[in-house]
């Protein structure tokens, strides 16, 4: 009995894992990918899919490694204003800069356009965003009906899309057109879901779930968050590789000048006619609804935290809620292009202190951990200017730069030459006296 039901809560945690991180906002970035890789449609997933599911449950393990299963936790050996700054930062990215401002514009054009052409960006996002801001400061059953119902409906209808696509693909998959960095592209795409940032939100409310399951010592814990992400990350991993192969099923041609988006609803509407176009508007409006509602209500907690409640949540929740808007409507490319630039510059940061985390109570100096960050975010500046045109020499030469992940080497020296500045104190111990 005592096994049936630990299978059955890691069950019930891997698929609440697999819903926090399968945002309808996720679905589309692998279609788009599989369209441009044409037959290397599997290797740009694979880079995908570690890009977003491996790195984002790294973070989960790693704060659970560390033994403080908070933001702070991650970032704290940077020093308090350099870790507050980090913190804010990965807020305000999955929160009103870019992933609330996405959920918008993704409905927008995935659920309304397609049924609505008339329909004008702002009066939509005023109702969607006046939604959004009722559900937040007044929650209710409405969002645990909507997690609960509506995810798995989207799951089983992405199913039967994807099976559907592969006994009747749309056409031949084809090698890409033109020039195109496969596994670069994979490793932007999984950045561009944020989901390793979300992660560092996600891992609290895991870890309360399993707790509150029975499972207070630390190795259980454990065991039971890695079973559970082994769950999330295979239920993941068919659902975008089966979106990463309808994508490529269009790189024959006639889908080439299609956005994101309008690609997703074009492939719906090839497989599954009208009908099926109007089950994704439904289906994605509710699942961008929760998940505008759920980061609202996370990043406005955690700011009015961090102000000691000078500012207040409803406050909080209203300012969100309005810049969001402002920018939803920018439309769903530019708010992907604005992302770029600065995942660019905050993943390195967040994935040096996530492997640093798994080492946590042997580097006994702070100094590795600045260091190290500081290197990769010098050579992610300069990846950031490169992808503007300007010449910056060299930085195509060093290791993984073709992976987008040049900074890997340069952090290593970094924590090198940290570490020499280490007399064997316990800095770390100190501070935290």
């Amino acid at each position: 009995m005592e096994t049936k039901k630990k299978t059955m809560d890691i069950l019930v945690i891997g698929l609440a894992l697999f819903a926090m991180f399968f945002g309808a906002g996720n679905l589309i970035f692998p279609p788009f990918l599989g369209m441009q890789a044409g037959e290397s449609w599997f290797t740009g997933f694979l880079c995908f899919f570690v890009a977003d599911v491996g790195l984002a449950l790294c973070a989960i393990l790693s704060m659970i490694r560390i033994g403080d299963v908070s933001m702070e936790g991650l970032t704290g050996r940077l020093g308090k204003v350099p870790s507050t700054m980090i913190n804010l930062l990965i807020v305000l990215c999955i929160g009103p800069f870019l992933a609330i401002p996405r959920t918008a514009a993704t409905t927008f054009e995935m659920a309304i356009l397609p049924l609505f052409p008339n329909v004008n960006s702002w009066v939509f996002g005023a109702i969607f965003f006046g939604l959004v801001l009722l559900l937040a400061i007044r929650p209710s059953g409405v969002i645990d009906i909507i997690g609960k119902f509506l995810t798995p409906l989207l799951v089983i209808c992405l199913l039967a899309l994807i099976f559907k696509g592969y006994q009747e693909p749309i056409g031949d998959i084809v090698p890409a057109v033109v020039e195109f960095h496969t596994a670069k592209e994979g490793i932007l795409a999984g950045y561009q879901t944020m989901d390793v940032l979300a992660a560092v939100v996600f891992v609290i409310i895991v870890i309360s779930s399993a707790k509150a399951k029975g499972y207070t010592e630390t190795k259980d814990t454990m065991s039971v968050i890695i079973k559970a992400s082994l769950v999330a990350a295979v239920a993941l991993f068919v659902v975008y590789g089966g979106l990463a192969f309808l994508g490529a099923t269009t790189s024959a041609g006639g889908f080439s000048d299609l956005n994101q988006t309008a690609l997703v609803v074009a492939i719906t509407k090839s497989l599954m006619g009208h009908a099926g176009v109007w089950i994704l508007a439904i289906i994605v409006l509710f699942a961008c609804l929760t998940t505008a509602v759920g980061l609202t209500s996370s990043c406005s907690s955690y700011v009015s935290e961090l102000t000691k409640g000078r500012l207040s949540y409803g406050k909080l929740a209203g300012i969100m809620v309005v810049f969001s808007y402002v920018v939803s409507n920018f439309g769903i490319s530019t708010i992907i292009g604005i992302a770029a630039p600065i995942l660019t510059l905050l993943y390195p940061v967040i994935l040096v202190m996530i492997v640093l985390g798994f080492f946590h109570h042997r580097i006994e100096n702070n100094r590795i951990h600045q260091f190290a960050v500081i290197f990769a975010l010098v050579i992610s500046a300069l990846d950031v200017v490169a992808s503007y045109g300007y010449a910056v020499p060299y930085i195509d030469m060093l290791p993984f730069a073709q992976f987008q992940c040049g900074w890997i080497v340069p952090a290593i020296i970094g924590g090198l030459i940290g570490k020499c500045f280490s007399k064997g104190d316990d800095v770390y111990a100190q501070e935290m006296a």
